[in-house]
């Protein structure tokens, strides 16, 4: 059987996505065909060859599963995803069976009406006693599954080996020795962030409100209050914003950075330590700094604890509007196997969400363990909202972040203040 891989030129992404109407309506199939041509959106990667081959292993042992089957694959830009989905959950004609996206984005799109109840096939799958269960959170909505885990990730800290030995400085256990740490690299090498953090890090940051003991929000089922100025989350909010700056890391160049610039002020020397993800791995080994680092667990306040961090990645779902329902879960199925996720985690280093793939991938790459470690110790998700998209695009807490490292506002001012947009922001959506 042929198996077809199509790459779409960008210019017809953004074609696409620039015409695409902004609100849903879409409706179950009533079709469940057995043959056919199968459509399916991926995300494009940087370096996306080993994904592709990853996927094509998987197509090629569905389409001889199933005679008479096709599968087509676009591979379309993060950054535009959010148009095209939307648009695809409007236009059931030319919309796709078969979809990948962030996992952040399954409570959004369920509200939407764009993605299919799966909870009856993903139960009666023996591997899923094996997902992670802030995985299998990703992909729940009010005890309905909305699609498939299908990888990871998590931030750990980095920090420079060679800085570390020349000062005599011991790895941090604590945030206290974190935070104190930092600024000791910056006594010593004043041309050096101590540790880069970004006031525009929103998932960098979580970790200390977590790890005090603060919340983002509190509630389920869809209805959510913020609980981000409650006083063990301002106690963490004190405790991120205490290294923005001249001591460590000076505001007036920090406060806008994003975690794609902590990592590449890490990576090109610039900084003793950075918080960055599994993800991260390939580009600070593309650095100055190979060679010359270690990653660990992020701490937490008590003496060896680890912060709970962020449980990232991506999910695949299948749309309601299929007219394959039984072969998209069937491929949803394949893709997002342990196999497939094992493969994926070879040619692209993505955290498997399974609990035993994991342990066997920290076992053959020993930087993986320090990332499993962190996803062992117990990660956090935000509210599983629509609310979220909302309350993210907004720049809520990135802009209360800024407000309180550039001395415009108080911490209980600033909290207060995103506590007040994010409950505008939940209370929109019902």
């Amino acid at each position: 059987m042929k198996l077809s891989v199509r790459m779409v030129a960008l210019a017809a992404v953004l074609a696409t996505a620039a015409c695409a109407p902004q609100t849903s309506g879409t409706s179950s199939s009533d079709k469940d065909e057995k043959t056919g041509t199968l459509r399916v959106w991926l995300f494009q990667e940087v370096n996306n060859k080993p994904k592709e081959q990853a996927v094509d292993t998987v197509l090629a042992a569905f389409e001889k599963a199933h005679e008479g089957t096709e599968v087509t694959v676009e591979y379309i830009p993060v950054e535009t995803r959010a148009q095209r989905i939307k648009a695809a959950f409007n236009d059931p004609k030319s919309a796709p069976d078969l979809i990948e996206y962030g996992n952040t984005d399954t409570a959004g799109y369920v509200r939407d009406g764009g993605l299919a109840d799966v909870t009856e096939e993903f139960e009666a799958w023996e591997e899923t006693e094996d997902t992670d269960p802030t995985a299998r959170q990703s992909v729940t909505v009010d005890g309905k599954v909305y699609g498939a885990p299908y990888f990871v990730g998590v931030r750990a800290l980095y920090y420079r080996t060679d800085v570390f030995e020349e000062l005599g400085l011991d790895v941090p256990r604590t945030q206290a020795e974190l935070i104190s740490t930092a600024k000791k690299v910056r006594a010593a090498k004043p041309g050096m962030y101590g540790i880069a953090v970004g006031g525009a890090y929103t998932y960098g940051a979580m970790p200390f409100i977590w790890a005090h003991g603060g919340e983002l929000a509190t509630g389920k089922g869809g209805s959510y209050a913020s609980a981000i100025d409650g006083v063990d989350a301002r106690k963490g909010i004190e405790a991120y914003t205490s290294l923005f700056g001249d001591d460590n890391c000076p505001a007036a160049k920090c406060a806008g950075m994003g975690g794609n610039d902590t990592v590449t002020a890490f990576a090109s020397g610039k900084a003793a330590m950075a918080i960055g993800g599994d993800f991260s791995h390939a580009a600070v080994e593309a650095g100055k700094v190979k060679g010359k680092y270690a990653v660990v667990p992020l701490p937490g306040v008590e003496p060896g604890s680890i912060a709970p961090a962020f449980a990232g990645g991506n999910n695949l779902g299948v749309l309601k509007s299929t007219s394959h329902r039984t072969l998209a879960v069937d491929l949803m199925k394949r893709l997002a196997s342990k196999e497939a996720q094992g493969e994926l985690f070879e040619g692209m280093g993505f955290l498997p969400t399974f609990s035993d793939v994991r342990r066997r991938a920290a076992e053959e790459e020993p930087f993986v363990k320090p990332f499993v470690e962190t996803l062992a110790a117990g990660t956090k998700f935000v509210p599983a909202s629509p609310a979220w998209a909302r309350i993210d695009s907004s720049l809520v807490l990135p802009t209360m972040f800024q407000e309180v490292v550039s001395g415009r506002k108080d911490v209980a001012t600033a909290s207060a203040d995103a506590a007040r947009k994010m409950n505008e922001a939940f209370g929109s959506v019902g």
